[in-house]
């Protein structure tokens, strides 16, 4: 009886809301329903409304969007006589249907997500073998000796924890390789990451041949290891000393549990990041997945492995045959798979790892790229929607995570639709100004105010418009040919090692001066038509409109695209930590102010400044988290400034034995609670109207360097260089 009462309270109120939304009204009535609601959502927002009041919220813009497409369905689409006006109408209905889909999917997931989790630190009993994984490909002996030395000084029981290198670029077949160099740069490469992993107490393991890619490599070591529980973190993903500690306990709680995933953490900012300089003001892209939607995905058990920060059950893998390879993003094929067979899975909103992102614009949309295809050949080979085993919750999750890779073509779709007007006078969209103001201007402010309740303090206004453009431009191929030939995409690995020396246009920059070039004569088209046809004045105002707004994303994406030079790859990491700074034989009380991969900066007591000079070698004497006895790390004196009583010496490392690796390792990622403390410091919500007005100022700014960049770009000598010398891919700062 309960259920029948449920299912007949949901088709009254669904019949009232189909009711609503069908209502014939005015255009005034419709005017003024749209202000009213627009006006209670701010309210409420204002009055920080949480719980039931931010469903009411959410509830009322849901109104307003489901009487959009109502209107948008049945009132502005072109006659199908007309076809030079229907076929480019309709692709743009299609484009807003979509974007109406994925807002329907958003909401059902992040409405109301889970609170983060309590941290487990100190409750952890449970000590089960765990084997660590760290996949390798091309990466640098440095990169992979912090991120080893790291996982080795995890807090977690030295007979309970093994960790393992899995190299994949050293396999038989490239020692093997007819192909001289390539066959002596594998050997070397073999004979270099055998004798670190010697020296760090870590397992060495490569295979045959480079099979079905990251998969293939987890797989090999999954056959050659007994531990079980597996850790993955990629070659730049060092994990924190409490990593273990703050995940494993989960599995002793439910024994259907495949899979504890943590967020990634970023050290280096991403392009967009960089060339904006945003990366200490504003959160990070990935922030807003790991901060809220795989906080929602985990309401429904459905957070998903993403291929580094987790930890996994071999048990559970054992009835998958090991890691998914079907697709090129076998991690989240790898969660489906599990998820379907009835296995659990947990998300612990708390940064636990620290890792790099691509330092290049072309190596990012590279990697977007790979993302992109993988998850449509998921919705292609493993289409969730109708995978057997999942749950209602999950298939829409699932779906929700695929097809938000189809955003390339939506986006394609609003940035050219005001041109078919402009250039070609097509009726794509029949209605008036005043209709265009209480439907259309109505629903993309509360579609604003929507996102700005579930993304708020993650994601702020005009960003995610940004984000999808400057990928549109290059993914929409990506995704056109994987739909074509959904098995042609291969694993590609990202670049880790690269860095910008040389401020300079980015080698795939030129489709963006070109479509920034058209949208610019499509505005001047729009002025011209303004007053030469006063009785389409209205039209040409809405169109012009949102051309000027595409105008001023693609004149941010400017920017975007001209890469800063840099000497670093990261930024420091503040550590604040005591030490002694020792050089000649004699010691000074010092305190290390931060850190990066290759350095240091220390704050000295009492030194004599003139005695301190440029490569003078001294050492760093502190104790390590988890010691007793302060041990030395030797270090290169690369600068000196003198503040009062304190030097500030600017040091590079120069680890001699693996044990400073380990070192190095302990001063950068050993706390995890300086991430969090990071992340939270640039967390803020300012709101629709002074976040448009901030982006307005910095879309500004960068059409303009983006501008001087392209005239200075017949300039020889920019470039990005491959630095094997960032070692780790963080270039050091406190050399500076």
């Amino acid at each position: 009886m309960n259920r029948i009462g449920t299912v007949a309270v949901w088709a009254v109120v669904t019949l009232c809301v189909i009711t609503l939304i069908t209502l014939p009204i005015n255009m005034q009535t419709q005017l003024i329903a749209s202000i009213t609601i627009v006006a209670l959502m701010a309210i409420i927002k204002i009055l920080k409304g949480e719980g039931i009041w931010r469903l009411i919220a959410l509830a009322l813009g849901t109104a307003i969007v489901l009487r959009y497409v109502y209107w948008r369905s049945t009132s502005t689409l072109p006659p199908v006589s007309q076809l030079e006006n229907f076929i480019p109408g309709f692709l743009l209905y299609l484009a807003e249907m979509y974007s109406v889909g994925m807002l329907a999917l958003s909401l059902f997931v992040v409405s109301m997500p889970l609170s983060p989790r309590t941290g487990r630190t100190g409750e952890l009993k449970f000590f089960p073998k765990v084997d660590v994984f760290v996949p390798s490909y091309n990466e640098d002996e440095a990169l992979l000796a912090n991120t080893l030395a790291a996982a080795k000084a995890m807090d977690y029981p030295a007979d309970k924890l093994q960790v393992w290198l899995l190299d994949d670029g050293s396999t038989e077949q490239k020692r093997n390789s007819h192909k001289v160099l390539e066959a002596q740069a594998a050997l070397a490469r073999h004979d270099t990451l055998r004798q670190l992993c010697e020296d760090l107490g870590v397992r060495y393991l490569t295979r045959a041949r480079n099979e079905h890619a990251k998969a293939g490599n987890l797989n090999n070591g999954l056959a050659h290891s007994d531990g079980e529980l597996v850790a993955v973190f990629d070659a730049d993903h060092a994990p924190a000393r409490d990593f273990l500690r703050e995940t494993v306990g989960y599995f002793d709680d439910d024994p259907k549990l495949f899979l504890v995933q943590t967020p990634h953490f970023f050290l280096n900012p991403d392009p967009l990041e960089r060339n904006l300089q945003t990366f200490e003001k504003m959160p990070s892209e990935n922030e807003m997945f790991y901060g809220v939607i795989q906080r929602g995905l985990d309401k429904w058990n459905a957070a998903f492995f993403c291929g580094s920060a987790a930890v996994l059950s071999r048990r559970a893998l054992k009835e998958t045959d090991g890691f998914s390879g079907v697709s090129i993003t076998e991690d989240c094929e790898t969660a489906i798979a599990l998820h379907s067979l009835g296995w659990n899975s947990v998300y612990v909103d708390k940064p636990l790892i620290a890792g790099l992102q691509p330092a290049t614009f072309a190596s990012f949309i590279g990697q977007r790229s790979r993302w992109a295809q993988g998850m449509i050949q998921i919705l292609r080979f493993r289409f969730p929607l109708f995978k057997r085993g999942l749950s209602i919750p999950q298939r829409l999750c699932y779906m929700s995570s695929t097809l938000f890779w189809f955003f390339p073509f939506p986006r394609t779709m609003f940035l050219i639709a005001p041109l078919f007007y402009l250039f070609f006078d097509l009726q794509i969209f029949t209605a008036s100004g005043g209709e265009f103001l209480g439907y259309t201007l109505a629903y993309m402010l509360v579609n604003m105010m929507m996102q700005n309740y579930l993304y708020g303090t993650f994601r702020w206004p005009w960003i995610s418009e940004l984000y999808e453009y400057v990928q549109s431009v290059h993914l929409l191929p990506a995704v056109v040919s994987v739909m074509l030939n959904p098995r042609k995409p291969t694993f590609k690995v990202t670049a880790k090692d690269e860095t910008v020396l040389v401020s300079r246009l980015s080698e795939i920059s030129r489709p963006f001066f070109v479509i920034f070039g058209v949208l610019l004569v499509a505005l001047l088209v729009s002025i011209y038509r303004f007053y030469a046809e006063p009785f389409k004045a209205d039209v040409t105002l809405v169109v012009g409109g949102w051309n000027l707004l595409n105008l001023i994303i693609a004149g941010c994406a400017l920017g975007v695209v001209s890469e800063r030079g840099e000497k670093s790859a990261s930024r420091r990491v503040r550590v604040s930590r005591r030490c002694d700074f020792v050089t000649d034989g004699r010691s000074f009380p010092a305190t290390i102010e931060n850190v990066s991969a290759n350095g240091a900066r220390v704050q000295v007591y009492g030194i004599d400044r003139q005695n301190v000079g440029f490569d003078m070698d001294a050492v760093i004497r502190f104790v390590p988290y988890g010691g007793d006895e302060p041990e030395e790390l030797p270090v290169l004196v690369r600068n000196v400034e003198g503040h009062g009583d304190l030097t500030a010496i600017g040091c590079r490392f120069t680890p001699c034995v693996a044990r400073h690796h380990s070192l190095v390792a302990d001063l950068i990622f050993a706390n995890s609670n300086q991430w969090s403390d990071f992340q939270l410091a640039r967390r803020g919500n300012p709101g629709i109207l002074f976040g448009t007005l901030w982006f307005l100022r910095v879309a500004l700014y960068q059409t303009s360097r983006g501008l001087v960049y392209l005239l200075r770009s017949a300039k020889p000598g920019a470039g990005v260089v491959k630095a094997g010398a960032a070692n780790s891919g963080v270039a050091s700062e406190a050399t500076r």
